[in-house]
């Protein structure tokens, strides 16, 4: 398998397809890189060179005990620019790898990155706070970290419904949606998926939006269930410096794996590459 190695000794897996600029997707918690493959296949197919990995933690990369925060997994994807001497590149993230993005654009790999999209995101806070009263209170993330420990297999069962929108009326997922998201959680390790539900609810990224001064696509479904819109991407389009928000109705947060939002974001996605 493909993997870099990071300065502390962790072995990253990465997915490498096709040719030509580089397009670079990184994953919502508890999923990998499987998660992008549609859309992997997708870009690899329009003439771009398709790359995700698998963060420190999840799926076929090393499961590490230290290191499961936002800011090493945004230099861990920067070594990854950097092994693969990357230019050019347009980074893709979705939900905590939205942190991960915009972290790594912000800091250590800003000078190689170009473009940048940003799917159900979680900038700038996913936590309420007295500065940020949109954000979910605590005990909303205390309820997932109790899900991991208690029993998450059957915790990964349950989140796949509010976070493929299967509990709404009209919804179109499969029961292989489903099985998959619960497959892709069953590859974290339990300290590192227990480690990341702090990174993605408790890191502030207000002042790496600040920062960023490139051309930024969000994508967002009014029916997130995960990361509310009102707290995420309304938010944060109005701190980065060049931002178009899209916000797609009815869309629940895994919007790019169930139609008809996955056909919408194709088509948005193909054309933000080729602007």
């Amino acid at each position: 398998m493909p993997t870099i190695t990071t300065s502390d000794g962790t072995q990253i897996f990465y997915k490498d397809w096709g040719s030509g600029r580089p397009v670079v997707f990184s994953h919502g918690w508890p999923l990998n890189a499987d998660a992008w493959d549609e859309q992997l296949n997708l870009v690899a197919g329009h003439g771009y060179r398709a790359i995700a990995h698998d963060r420190r933690g999840h799926g076929r990369s090393a499961q590490t005990w230290t290191g499961n925060d936002l800011d090493t997994y945004a230099d861990d994807l920067a070594q990854l620019l950097e092994q693969l001497d990357l230019h050019d590149v347009i980074l893709v993230g979705h939900s905590t790898g939205g942190g991960e993005v915009t972290r790594a654009a912000a800091g250590r790999a800003a000078s190689r990155v170009s473009k940048l999209v940003l799917v159900g995101a979680i900038p700038p806070l996913m936590l309420k706070t007295p500065a940020n009263p949109e954000g979910l209170p605590l005990d909303v993330f205390d309820a997932i970290r109790d899900g991991v420990l208690s029993d998450r297999s059957q915790y990964y069962q349950d989140l796949s419904v509010p976070f493929y929108g299967a509990n709404r009326d009209d919804s179109s997922v499969s029961q292989g949606v489903r099985d998959s998201f619960w497959l892709w959680g069953m590859q974290v390790g339990i300290k590192p998926a227990f480690d990341c539900i702090k990174a993605f609810s408790q890191t502030d990224l207000t002042e790496d939006l600040k920062r960023i001064d490139l051309p930024t696509l969000l994508v967002h479904g009014d029916d997130d269930q995960i990361v509310p819109i009102g707290g995420a991407a309304e938010k944060a389009v109005k701190l980065l410096k060049d931002a178009e928000l899209k916000v797609y109705p009815g869309a629940p947060h895994g919007l790019m794996s169930v139609e008809p939002h996955k056909k919408r974001f194709h088509q948005d996605l193909l054309a933000f590459l080729a602007s």
